[in-house]
C-alpha cells in the first residue's frame, strides 16, 4: 500500500509540476514585449515596453517542482526494495553451497 501511495504522489508531483511549468510559460508569453503591439492606444502612438518584473522565483519554484519529483521517484525505490515484489539476493545462500556449515557464533 505505501509503495502506490508513493508512486501516486510521484505521478502527482510530476503532472503539477508540468501544469506549473507549462502555466508560466504562458504568463511570460501573455506579459512579454509583444503585448504592446497588440494593445489598441499602442496603435495610435508610439509605445515603450519597459520591463516586467522579474520571474526568477518562479522559475526556481519549477525546478524545485521537478527535484520533488526525482526526490519522490527515488523513494519510490526504496519502499519498492520494502515490499514483497522485491525478491531478496541470494549471494549468501550460493557461498554456503560448497558443503562447508557457516560459521557458528563464538
Amino acid at each position: 500500500m505505501d509503495f502506490v501511495v508513493t508512486l501516486v504522489a510521484t505521478f502527482l508531483w510530476l503532472v503539477s509540476t508540468s501544469a506549473w511549468a507549462k502555466a508560466l510559460t504562458d504568463i511570460k508569453i501573455a506579459t512579454g514585449h509583444n503585448i504592446v503591439q497588440e494593445l489598441k492606444p499602442c496603435q495610435k502612438v508610439t509605445c515603450y515596453f519597459g520591463s516586467v518584473t522579474s520571474m526568477g522565483s518562479l522559475n526556481v519554484s519549477v525546478i524545485f517542482g521537478f527535484l520533488n519529483m526525482i526526490l519522490w521517484g527515488g523513494n519510490a525505490w526504496f519502499v519498492y526494495k520494502e515490499t514483497s515484489l522485491h525478491s531478496p539476493s541470494n549471494t549468501s545462500a550460493s557461498h554456503n553451497q560448497g558443503g562447508i556449515p557457516p560459521p557458528s557464533g563464538i
